[in-house]
């Protein structure tokens, strides 16, 4: 049962984003011209000018009022307990969700005592069953019709907000690149909470992140890269880390090589390459996946599977020596395959390194912040990857031979999991 302070806090809040609004804001400009007359030649001046404000507010561009920063603090009769909850976004793949569960592994793993409890907007909250970790989710603005991004952050901060009333942290850790204002706004109504930003790369100038949101944590964390991270270009005084690069599954973890090709239904005796590019549909022939996957297959003795996004639509094909592999994580069945080949993000690039798997790289040459082709000749210099920045069906063969030319599982890799030591320190803050 909801208690009445909890009733209070709630309405509260509804009662300050009512009277914060944009609408209510400009509308009180207009309303107080109508009630003091010899003030209506000034909107001529003041209401362009606030609504320039109001939009460099919405677009991050400038920090809120005074007045919509201050917020209803929880109630201070609720003691923490021990519990974290952790909020990973919805990138374009599994990164975020990751590295935060992976994290929240080992944090549990540090402390079993320790309650995770996930808040996402990602929808495979399935995934958290075998780890018993419970989960709040909330859709992002995208899946829902006619809200704007003003009423879905509205929507954010109540959930997050009762989010917190319910479990009651000590900590609460974000992975995302982008600070919802709603999140901003619930996590400053909880002074007391010990508030922690996971995000790959550095801070640029000219970024699309809340001027003000680096202010509201209390640490930033910056996993590492196979490539030195760059300076910070954004001057901030809070307390920043860097970790290893996180990957979630140990070596340890990992299905045998037999098992994995049992589950896979592949030959125990057969080449086998893990194919993940996400670059075309395997139906059109001129796709980069297609002309990699027929590459492949004219060897007789070559098996590929092909590994597909659980946040994307199903494949639908007919083709010999070509398997599916539909699962979270993949790098479970890492041990059944001989060879990959793959883009160049953050997470697949290091798990194939930590597992030593030797790789063919498509790496995406315009992605913005992250520089995926530097990163993958990092493999190059290390002796276990190949990299193929132009892709036909000219460079595609050659390149696969080349892949093939590497001996198999001559790679052995060390590297320790950033979120071991980083649980550690996580645990230790409080």
């Amino acid at each position: 049962m909801v208690s009445r302070e909890a009733k209070i806090q709630r309405l509260e809040r509804e009662l300050h984003r009512i009277r914060t609004s944009p609408s209510l804001r400009l509308g009180s400009l207009i309303t107080d011209a109508m009630r003091r007359p010899w003030m209506a030649p000034l909107l001529l001046v003041t209401l362009p000018w606030n609504m320039v404000m109001v939009g460099l507010e919405m677009l991050g561009k400038k920090p809120p009022s005074p007045a919509a920063l201050e917020r209803v603090t929880q109630d201070p009769t609720l003691s923490e307990r021990n519990c974290v909850v952790v909020f990973p976004t919805n990138g374009v793949g599994f990164g975020h969700f990751t590295r935060m569960l992976a994290l929240s592994k080992y944090m549990k793993k540090e402390d079993p005592t320790l309650e995770i409890i996930f808040f996402t907007t990602m929808p495979t909250l399935h995934l958290l069953k075998p780890y018993g970790i419970a989960a709040h989710h909330i859709s992002g603005s995208p899946y829902f019709d006619e809200m704007s991004t003003l009423e879905w952050n509205g929507l954010l901060e109540e959930e997050l907000s009762i989010c917190f009333e319910a479990h009651r942290p000590k900590q609460f850790i974000f992975d995302g690149a982008f600070p919802y204002r709603g999140m901003l706004r619930a996590i400053k109504a909880r002074p007391e909470l010990d508030k922690v930003w996971m995000r790959r790369g550095t801070f640029r100038r000219g970024k699309s992140i809340p001027v003000d949101s680096i202010s509201h944590f209390d640490l930033i964390i910056h996993p590492e890269d196979s490539v030195p991270l760059k300076e910070n270009e954004v001057e901030h005084e809070v307390m920043s880390i860097t970790c290893k690069p996180i990957t979630l599954i140990e070596p340890s973890e990992q299905m045998s090589r037999s098992q994995a090709r049992r589950r896979l239904e592949l030959p125990q005796n057969a080449i086998v390459v893990y194919v993940q590019i996400g670059a075309g549909e395997i139906n059109d022939i001129n796709s980069e996946v297609r002309i990699t996957v027929d590459a492949l297959t004219k060897r007789d003795e070559v098996h590929v599977v092909l590994g597909e996004s659980m946040l994307g639509e199903r494949f639908d094909f007919d083709l010999p020596r070509v398997h599916i592999l539909r699962d979270f994580p993949n790098s479970l069945y890492y041990n059944a395959f001989d060879y990959s080949i793959q883009a160049g993000g953050y997470n697949s690039f290091h798990e194939v390194r930590r597992y030593g798997l030797p790789t063919l790289f498509y790496p995406n040459l315009f992605t913005g912040m992250d520089d995926q082709l530097a990163r993958c000749k990092v493999a190059v210099d290390e002796g276990w990857g190949i990299v193929l920045e132009t892709r036909d069906e000219h460079t595609i063969p050659p390149a696969i031979d080349e892949l093939f030319a590497y001996s198999k599982r001559t790679i052995t890799s060390d590297i320790e999991s950033g979120a071991v030591t980083l649980a550690k320190e996580m645990v230790n803050r409080k």
